[in-house]
Parts: C-alpha cells; structure tokens; sequence
C-alpha cells in the first residue's frame, strides 16, 4: 500500500515558481505528476524512475519544470518555474508499482490534488 500526501500549491503571477511535493512510504517503480484543467482529461507533466532516478517530461513543461526525488525521505518533488496562466490545474501525484508509463491509467496510487494558479 502507498499513501501519498502532496504540498505546495498554491497562487503565483506568470514568470513565478513553485514546488510541489509529495511524500509517500511504500514499494514503488515509479513515480508520475499529472495535471487536470477545468473541462480537460488529466495529463502527464513529468515523471520519474524512483530507483534509478530517468526522468521524463511532457513537452510542454520541458525546460521549466523538474522532477526529482529524495530517497530517503521517500518523496518527490516537481520544481515548476516561469509559470504561464495554461499551467495552471490541479495537480496530482502518483504512484506506479510495475513500470513507468504516462497513461494515467497505469498508475496504482494517486494523491489528493493540489491546486495550482497562475495570474497573468
């Protein structure tokens, strides 16, 4: 079983910078951010191999977003920067306990969202 508990959200002018976080014990392969925009399916943002640490991006956020982890505070992190009004979303992290994809439908664990809202 994973328990995942996200942080950081949160309101921010356009060009600002935020970092989410998203703590969680438990066996996992991989760890993914996703998204969800008013009217719009939830989509891939970033994701991350929890052993070996490959990192992967949607292109969107390529460049100003970045994912990492802190093994040994079995937690995650998504350092968002020059944030642009389109980011804005509830932001979700997951958990994947087999293999990494970004299909949100291949994740095992999701956290309770945290909104994030950027002003232009």
């Amino acid at each position: 079983q994973v328990q995942l508990v996200e942080s950081g959200g949160g309101l921010v002018q356009a060009g600002g910078s935020l970092r989410l976080s998203c703590a969680g014990s438990g066996r996992k392969y991989a760890m993914g951010w996703f998204r969800q925009a008013p009217g719009k399916e939830r989509e891939f943002v970033a994701g991350i191999i929890w052993s070996g640490g490959s990192t992967y991006y949607t292109d969107s956020v390529k460049g100003r977003f970045t994912i990492s982890r802190d093994i040994a505070k079995n937690t995650f992190y998504l350092q968002m920067n020059s944030l642009k009004p389109e980011d804005t979303a509830v932001y979700y992290c997951a958990a994947s306990l087999n293999r990494f994809r970004m299909s949100p439908t291949e994740y095992d664990y999701w956290g309770q969202g945290t909104q994030v809202t950027v002003s232009s």
